[in-house]
């Protein structure tokens, strides 16, 4: 593809086919053996753009203070350490910093985050919700009992919902973080279910909680308010409903106004998660600049390194990660994919990956949820990766309304959500499919209130709706098979353990 690739998962183009973002799966074992160590250059160069680093080092304060003092005589100015992790953020100009930095006793790994100078440069935006007018918004009539708009969404009823908020809609001791653009929490359908005391913004790598930093400017991407709204949107009378109206929903900020998601602001979010009381996290997106991340080039192994432990750190804070699988229709169990956008902030150039050696991060990182998306007749999207073993679940994410289209009263195909300004709006990809899956999680969450991680994923998998491979799977009927499903009825390809059920989540 020739196109800009988009950094996070967000609404695809419909019905233009495949879009752009993408996962993989596999984990390698990313920790390196501590090098000998070797003192840093007395006086560090500086002849290099200035670049963002993560440090990798033992969780723990005595080997992070040795190291920190390693880092400066490198060339380097540390941003925030997260020393329950062991990840250091650092800012250099010195070209040598990372490879001078590895040589010291106690890194594990190190690179930079990214190949752009800060800050990064910007790159059109794909995607563009379809917005609803007001005059649409204002002819919009609904049953008794339900939001005005709710007749559009398709998408609950496909898992049950709609009949899950008879019993519950999810309780307001759950939140669930956006981690992703931002989310205007002035929403009329956000901001009664909005948890403040847990959003910030991540996007320096540091915690920002200044009031508001959490929300997108109007030069910024709606997609973290939409996920936002498919997840919690209040079932006030107002607008649309969420998977989980009763619940609380944050926005944890961290992407660049650009919409690059650095490795810095993503391990900020994961371990803001964890120490803020979330329950769930969900993560439509991908850490730039690499596509794929493969361990033997030191910079990516680093990256790796430093997401894993921050998702894990959430995990074990009792967070449930969920994350979007991708939309570039990719069998991610395959034997080798071509990587056409890395490093996607200078430079891309192709590069053909192996599965087992790289990977998307946190989609594929250990305990993530990988969702793929489904569309309104129940199959995988168009544009939806899968693969065996790799796609954990599935749940509405939309697609092309020419390719399936919805029951009535329903018009779209795509995605109905909230947006900035006290809008609403469709998209479309694996981003909207991740957000049923974490509204779902947060009904279990609210069903079982003292329900493990790991229990609440093997409640989700259990509960869901066993979905046989579609096969054959021509989803445009132009006589060609545009992906092949492997795998059982109960567990597959295409939708993993199954499609995700609300209504089991309230009631089992």
């Amino acid at each position: 593809m020739t196109a800009p690739y988009a950094r996070y998962r967000r609404a695809v183009a419909i019905p233009a086919g495949m879009a752009m973002a993408t996962a993989l799966a596999f984990l390698p074992n990313t920790v390196a053996t501590a090098a000998e160590d070797a003192p840093a250059p007395a006086a560090a160069r500086t002849d290099a753009t200035p670049l963002s680093y993560v440090v990798n080092v033992k969780p723990g304060h005595g080997t992070s203070a040795y190291v920190k003092k390693a880092v400066v005589k490198a060339g380097g100015t540390i941003v925030t350490s997260y020393d329950q992790i062991g990840v250091i953020v650092v800012h250099s100009s010195n070209a040598d910093f990372a490879k001078t930095i590895r040589t010291v006793r106690g890194v594990q790994s190190a690179g930079a985050t990214r190949t752009a100078p800060l800050p990064s440069a910007s790159t059109g935006d794909l995607g563009a919700p379809k917005v609803l007018s007001a005059a649409e918004v204002a002819e919009a009539e609904a049953p008794a009992g339900q939001d005005p708009l709710q007749p559009q969404q398709w998408d609950l009823p496909a898992i049950k919902a709609d009949k899950a908020h008879e019993k519950s809609l999810g309780s307001k001791k759950v939140t669930v973080a956006v981690i992703d653009t931002g989310v205007d929490d002035t929403h009329p359908d956000i901001a009664p279910n909005f948890d403040r005391e847990a959003s910030v913004n991540c996007v320096s790598g540091k915690p920002d909680t200044a009031d508001g930093a959490w929300r997108p400017s109007a030069a910024e991407s709606p997609h973290g308010t939409h996920v936002a709204g498919e997840i919690a949107a209040a079932k006030n009378g107002v607008g649309m409903t969420g998977v989980a109206p009763g619940v609380k929903v944050s926005g944890i900020k961290v992407s660049t106004t650009a919409g690059f998601f650095y490795t810095e602001a993503v391990v900020c979010g994961f371990v803001w998660a964890a120490e803020h009381g979330v329950d769930v996290t969900n993560n439509s997106y991908y850490t730039d600049p690499w596509y794929f991340n493969c361990k033997n080039d030191p910079d990516q192994k680093a990256l790796v390194e430093a997401v894993t432990r921050a998702s894990r750190y959430a995990e074990k804070k009792g967070a449930v990660n969920v994350a979007a699988a991708g939309n570039e229709n990719y069998d991610l169990a395959a034997d080798e994919i071509t990587d056409p956008s890395s490093p996607n902030d200078t430079t891309p150039g192709d590069r053909v990956v192996d599965p087992s050696k790289c990977l998307d991060i946190p989609t594929q990182l250990p305990g993530v949820v990988t969702v793929a998306s489904t569309g309104a007749k129940g199959i995988k999207s168009s544009f939806s990766n899968h693969g065996l073993g790799v796609i954990d679940i599935a749940a509405p994410g939309g697609d092309s309304t020419a390719y399936q289209k919805p029951d009535a009263p329903a018009t779209s195909g795509l995605i109905l959500g909230t947006l900035p300004g006290g809008k609403w709006g469709y998209m479309a990809g694996t981003s909207m499919a991740s957000p049923h899956v974490a509204g779902v999680a947060a009904l279990i969450k609210s069903t079982h209130p003292y329900a493990s991680p790991a229990l609440v994923k093997a409640l989700l998998y259990a509960e869901a709706d066993a979905t046989p491979c579609t096969d054959p799977y021509d989803i445009d009927a132009d006589g060609k098979i545009d992906a092949v499903c492997e795998g059982s009825k109960n567990r597959n390809g295409f939708y993993g353990w199954g499609i995700a059920d609300a209504l089991d989540a309230v009631t089992k």
